[in-house]
């Protein structure tokens, strides 16, 4: 690792820093309670290690033990007390900064467990629980597993299960070493991942950007009749197929770039016509004959391949959006506009 910069260093970069610093003894305690991929990833990190600055060490070792002191508090009394505790201390903003780092630093093992799990296993042993402990064990999942799992829970339960999502605050340790606890014994032998202790409107606005698009749209119309305010911050944290009518000319022209004749074509078969008129404006003649003969050629196809071809644009979309290459029109302030 050449030129060490603090601000731009990984997690794993800063524990593999902090172990090399606490020396062998103590390093190699740590290291017999990681899990495989754990251990695998951290000891790259230190064989990659070469000369780190002595500042660099300083603030690594500044932030290890602050948030030994976060995680204390946290045991002592909860989020709320070891906050009013480092408030105390350092002032609001640090604090804030230090507990961050603590939540995503957390790793739990009942949770971990969940990383390898197949979501339909998954699905069967938590569709008869209680619709928060469900929404709690999804917000320990990546996206595209709490996605999977959302997808195969009865239309009635996803509903309930996504508002709980979207409203969900900070939850109390105890409250999560009971839920780790349940997962920890039924599912023993599978790897783990950084625990957040968090849901919101962007949770679920991520999970419901990689679900098929009916129940989606079902889930999205029972939190609007529940609160329309929050259904309206989550879709505008979502992007859509049919919010391909937001991007200028510009940004359809880049974006078709990324996208194939044959899936622009799938995702059109089912496309609102000011999505295709959006689509056909931007492209030459040639090419729009060529696409509309495609859709006329293929036939009648079941609506989830057209709803995977509009998918994968979305994600193209997201993508560039994440790049900077593309500005959807109606996020971000005048910073965020190109012109």
């Amino acid at each position: 690792m050449a030129e060490i910069n603090f601000d731009e260093m990984t997690s794993s970069q800063k524990a593999a820093v902090a172990l090399v610093a606490f020396g062998t003894e103590v390093s190699s305690l740590v290291l017999k309670s990681l899990n495989e991929d754990e251990l695998e990833k951290i000891t790259v990190e230190i064989a990659n290690l070469r000369h780190v600055p002595p500042d660099v060490e300083g603030k690594v070792m500044i932030e290890c033990h602050e948030i030994f002191m976060a995680r204390q508090y946290v045991s002592q009394g909860g989020i709320d007390f070891a906050k009013d505790i480092l408030e105390k201390a350092v002032g609001g903003k640090k604090a804030m900064d230090i507990l961050n780092r603590l939540e995503s630093s957390l790793t739990t093992s009942g949770f971990n467990l969940l990383k390898n799990i197949d979501p339909q296993q998954l699905v069967n042993f938590i569709r008869n629980e209680h619709p928060q402990t469900i929404s709690l064990i999804l917000t320990q999942l990546t996206s595209p597993q709490a996605a999977a799992v959302l997808s195969e829970l009865p239309p009635e339960l996803q509903s309930e299960v996504a508002l709980r999502v979207a409203t969900m605050e900070k939850i109390s340790p105890g409250v999560l070493k009971e839920v780790e606890s349940t997962l920890e014994a039924h599912f023993k032998d599978t790897a783990g991942r950084d625990l957040s202790v968090s849901g919101g409107a962007k949770t679920i606005a991520e999970i419901l950007n990689l679900i098929e698009t009916t129940a989606e749209k079902n889930i999205l119309q029972s939190i609007e009749a529940e609160d329309t305010e929050l259904a309206s911050d989550i879709k505008n944290m979502m992007f859509v197929f049919d919010d391909l009518i937001l991007l200028d000319d510009r940004g359809i022209q880049r974006l078709l770039k990324e996208v194939e004749t044959k899936d622009l074509a799938i995702a059109l078969k089912a496309a609102s016509d000011e999505v295709k008129n959006k689509i056909f404006s931007n492209v030459s003649e040639r090419v729009a004959l060529l696409v509309k003969e495609e859709i006329e050629f293929m036939g009648p196809m079941r609506l989830t391949d057209v709803e995977s071809a509009q998918q994968r644009i979305v994600e193209n979309v997201r993508r560039l959006e994440e790049e900077g290459q593309i500005v959807v029109a109606g996020r971000g302030g005048k910073e965020d506009v190109i012109v």
